[in-house]
């Protein structure tokens, strides 16, 4: 049986996310109340200084953390944020995998197309293939 000790789950804002959180949470419960850590990273443009303090993102950030961090009450789960400013997403999500020893990195995703194919986007593809970790892929079904 899989045990789970740290689930990291990296979120903007989505719906998506929101899928994600919940199995995290699951998870947790199944395992005897594993860590929980929702992350939010603002990408800074290579033009800013990466500690920039860029107070729109800032404040939108906290946002989400906040509304996750209640959701995660929701489903009667502690959660820990983090927010964190990097130039790319992906390679953030995997150091911060590093960084907090998560066993499982539980990311959602929606249906999005590139020139018509489905696609998983950069970030998702980026961290499947450099993630210290298990990697779970929480996929929102598209509304027909």
């Amino acid at each position: 049986m899989t045990e789970y000790h740290t689930l990291l789950v990296p979120v903007a804002g989505r719906a998506e996310d929101e899928d994600a959180l919940e199995l995290a949470c699951h998870l947790s419960r199944c395992a005897g109340n594993a860590r929980v850590v929702v992350t939010h990273i603002i990408s800074v443009d290579r033009s800013l200084p990466l500690d920039a303090e860029i107070d729109s993102e800032i404040a939108k950030a906290e946002g989400v953390l906040s509304r996750f961090e209640n959701l995660g009450k929701k489903y009667n789960c502690s959660v820990e944020t983090n927010l964190l400013q990097a130039r790319a997403v992906g390679p953030a999500i995997v150091d911060e995998a590093v960084e907090q020893k998560a066993d499982t990195i539980v990311i959602g995703s929606d249906y999005k197309t590139h020139f018509g194919e489905f696609s998983l986007g950069e970030v998702v593809p980026y961290i499947l293939q450099n993630a210290p970790c298990r990697v779970i892929l929480s996929h929102r079904q598209q509304s027909i």
